[in-house]
C-alpha cells in the first residue's frame, strides 16, 4: 500500500542554520533515503525549492488567475515528500517516526488512492 510522507517545517529555522548544521541535516536525510531505499519501499521523493519560489493557480468562473507565492502564509511550509510502499499504516507511521523532519517539523502521513479506483 502507498503512503505518502509529507514533510512540513519552519523554513526560517534552516535559513538560520549554519554551514555544518545543514550539511548535517542533509547527510540525515541520505542516511534516511538510503534506508527507505535499503528496505524496498522507496518509489520516489524530493525536496522542494522554498515557498518564494511558489506559484499559485487556480480558476474562477472560467479565467485563470495566477500569483506568486503560497496558497496561504503559514509558519510551516511543505518543503518535500517521499512516497513510500509498506503493508500498512503502522509500517508507514514507523517510517514516519524516523524521518529526520519528524525531530524539526511535522510529518504528515496520507495514504494515496490505488490507480484502480479512480
Amino acid at each position: 500500500m502507498e503512503f505518502l510522507l509529507i514533510l512540513y517545517a519552519d523554513s526560517a529555522q534552516f535559513e538560520k542554520m549554519s554551514p555544518s548544521q545543514a550539511s548535517e541535516a542533509l547527510t540525515a536525510y541520505g542516511a534516511y533515503t538510503g534506508a527507505l531505499q535499503s528496505a524496498g519501499v522507496l518509489r520516489g521523493s524530493n525536496r522542494l525549492r522554498p515557498v518564494t519560489a511558489a506559484t499559485t493557480v487556480r480558476v474562477k468562473s472560467g479565467k485563470t488567475e495566477v500569483l506568486n507565492g503560497p496558497y496561504a502564509e503559514t509558519r510551516e511550509q511543505l518543503g518535500g515528500y517521499y512516497l513510500i510502499d509498506v503493508a500498512d499504516l503502522d509500517a508507514a507511521l514507523a517510517w514516519a517516526a524516523r524521518c529526520p523532519g519528524a525531530s524539526h517539523g511535522v510529518v504528515e502521513v496520507r495514504p494515496v488512492w490505488p490507480r484502480s479506483e479512480f
